[in-house]
């Protein structure tokens, strides 16, 4: 079945508890279209029956017949179905992880708050625009469609400063940071000067505006929550990484454009450590790639130097000693060293791009 637009977002809404759907219906109609099934068996029936491919699936776990897990499993080896969003629907905080690391874009919970579920079916169909549309541009490889492809990323980045308040400065610094430290590299023949050059370093940093897409997945409450993580909400938060990885390897085919290469491998790799005790994979030292070590050194230098919900800003003089203290361990030590030779353009950048 090929997707045609309808003039209204079609949203499938999958539970068993007919009051469920009701409220649903009731807090999406003014802008969507629902259509609704009581189990996995029936949405699939509704799938295969409707001419309008859902923009977005909301789905119960515990169900009858088939649960939400097992349909998931076939939406994702179906290739009809598999770039359909699915936010997962339930009562318990538990399905929280498994449901994210099943390959659910997003959570809602039970009882339903009208706003939370606005936000969030809206982000994950913003989403799923944007990426059925750039898909389209990069089969295209025209000049016009890379210079529309940049607009639709950086429309992307917009969605994300939604979610995350600090998205829109932060990002700015942290490609700037990148930039700095990718001239300085290339400009005194470092040891990565020649694979710098490469790897197209200006692309590095416009890639960087996509490091933390993955939190569109994230909840409000652990996004923005005031305070330290416990473990389980640690846990949920390190699946943006993921997340990133899969968002990115939607937009197009990751092994014709450089770009997108960049920007998955950042996504994916900016929380590893070189010592191999990052996330999500545990990679050591040069197996994670130099672009993501370079997000790291400046997505770390900008959350200390910076007021967060969960912390006050370090001085620039203690976030650069934090950051040295970590060489060879958190950081490669030849992107710690030129960091440390012109934090002075570190800090000018932190404090006329606030």
């Amino acid at each position: 079945m090929v997707p045609i637009t309808a003039k209204r977002p079609l949203v499938l809404a999958v539970d068993d508890i007919e009051t469920n759907l009701m409220i649903l219906e009731e807090i999406l109609k003014d802008d969507y279209t629902v259509i609704t099934a009581r189990d996995g068996v029936e949405a699939l029936e509704t799938l295969k029956k409707s001419e309008v491919l859902p923009k977005i699936i909301l789905l119960d776990i515990v169900m009858p017949k088939m649960n939400g897990y097992q349909l998931m499993e076939i939406l994702k080896a179906d290739g009809n179905y598999s770039k359909i969003p699915v936010i997962v629907i339930t009562s318990s905080n538990n399905e929280e992880v498994v449901a994210l690391q099943t390959g659910a874009k997003d959570f809602i919970p039970k009882p339903f708050q009208p706003e939370i579920v606005h936000l969030r079916v809206k982000i994950q169909i913003e989403l799923k625009n944007y990426s059925d549309s750039l898909e389209v541009m990069v089969a295209e490889k025209t000049a016009e469609a890379t210079m529309t492809l940049d607009n639709a990323l950086q429309g992307l980045a917009n969605v994300i400063e939604h979610r995350d308040l600090e998205s829109g400065s932060h990002v700015k610094r942290t490609q700037l940071y990148i930039g700095a430290l990718v001239r300085h590299l290339i400009g005194t023949g470092s040891l990565y000067a020649e694979e710098l050059k490469a790897l197209h370093p200006g692309t590095i940093e416009k890639a960087m505006a996509l490091h933390d897409v993955g939190k569109i997945a994230i909840p409000d409450r652990i996004l923005l929550k005031p305070g330290k993580l416990d473990p389980d909400e640690y846990e949920i938060m390190k699946t943006h990484a993921i997340r990133g990885k899969e968002i990115i390897g939607e937009l197009g085919d990751i092994n014709s454009s450089i770009y997108l290469k960049h920007c998955q491998d950042i996504c994916y790799g900016h929380h590893e450590r070189w010592d191999g005790k990052g996330y999500p994979r545990c990679l050591r030292g040069t197996e994670i790639p130099l672009s993501a070590r370079l997000a790291s050194l400046a997505d770390v230098y900008d959350a200390l130097v910076c007021v967060r919900v969960y912390k006050k800003a370090f001085s620039y003089g203690e976030a650069i000693r934090i950051i040295t203290e970590g060489r060879g361990t958190q950081f490669d030590p030849v992107l710690t060293d030129a960091l440390a030779a012109i934090h002075d353009q570190f800090r000018e950048i932190a404090i006329h791009n606030t």
